[in-house]
């Protein structure tokens, strides 16, 4: 196998780690670092020496980590064997992630339980390159941020959904007015998460909470926007109301009987309809928010389970959390 002269990577944004092949080395090859790179050398699985962005040519000063576990060189030419990994440094904007399935939550307005759904993006930039390649990327060839987003995903869906659920009953946020408090929310999720992430040599830049709604053809959901537009109609309209009902009842009447006696049965009706309106009102939001809640939240997946409560998936031997949909074990 010819001997590398020269080493160099130009990738994709995305990539956060690139491994060159372990091709035979040489003092006096040289490693190309560019802006927002650093350059890490393994042997036998062992993290070294790192370089930062230059043109470096090997000798055994800038590398003496490496040059402790290789023979020592004769005339500057011997070869040896290294890996050598390159970590983008650079910050990785517009990482996406979202709830895979509806995260049952109670309105504390009205009482009943909608289905939300949770979407945004976040940015990250490898901090530390030896924690992170030694602990995420491996012996892989390359890892992307799409690949750090699902590596995350369990951790991040967990506690963002916890938190979002905690806000809205502390805070009796109406689910369908929410769109006021995401950024607020959106912080207060990232210092709950940077922990998690700076433990793997990973820095959480920013995170960004860009929706939280619920599904419009929901019959949850339907039933109670009708609910409260007829109740906005009411409050709008106030003694009105009634005279349009009645008029309405009146008309109709006539239309129907003809004549003097429809009119005068059609007004007798419109005042019964008129006097009961406001109780009848009443009464449907009673029943609807009853009926709203027979449903419930999903029950809790005990530890020890083989399939997750929330969405039926395997689960894994001593998981604490679902990987599909990140409910809670235990």
């Amino acid at each position: 196998m010819p001997i590398i002269d020269r080493v160099k990577y130009d990738g994709p944004g995305n990539v956060l780690v690139w491994r060159f092949p372990p091709d035979d080395l040489s003092w006096g090859t040289q490693v190309v670092v560019n802006q927002a790179q650093e350059a890490i050398f393994f042997k036998g699985g062992r993290a070294l020496d790192v370089l930062g962005p230059g043109t470096h040519t090997l000798r055994t000063a800038n590398i003496p980590l490496l040059r402790g576990l290789i023979a020592a060189p004769f005339g500057g030419e011997t070869p040896f064997a290294a890996e050598v990994y390159y970590i983008n440094k650079a910050v990785n904007l517009d990482v996406k992630w979202g709830t895979n399935n509806p995260i049952p939550v109670q309105d504390p307005k009205f009482g009943v339980f909608l289905p939300v759904r949770a979407f945004g993006q976040f940015a990250v930039q490898v901090a530390d390159s030896r924690a992170f390649v030694t602990q995420i990327s491996a012996t892989a060839q390359e890892f992307t941020s799409e690949q750090l987003s699902n590596y995350f995903r369990g951790v991040l869906l967990t506690k963002a959904k916890d938190y979002i659920a905690e806000t809205i009953v502390k805070k009796k946020i109406n689910l369908l007015e929410i769109s006021a408090y995401l950024e607020d929310m959106s912080g207060a999720i990232q210092e709950k998460l940077a922990g998690d992430f700076a433990q793997y040599g990973v820095k959480l830049v920013n995170f960004y909470l860009n929706s939280v709604d619920v599904p419009e053809d929901d019959d949850t959901v339907v039933r109670l926007k009708k609910a409260l537009a007829d109740k906005a109609e009411l409050e709008i309209l106030g003694d009105k109301y009634q005279q349009k009902r009645t008029l309405d009842v009146m008309e109709k009447a006539a239309a129907n009987e003809g004549g003097a006696a429809g009119m005068g049965l059609g007004a007798g009706l419109g005042l019964g309809a008129g006097m009961g309106m406001g109780q009848a009102m009443a009464g449907a939001m009673g029943q609807m928010n009853q009926g709203l809640n027979a449903g419930g939240a999903p029950a809790a997946t005990p530890a020890g389970a083989k399939f997750c409560s929330a969405c039926g998936k395997g689960l894994a031997a001593a998981a604490k959390f679902c990987a599909d949909c990140g409910s809670k074990v235990g």
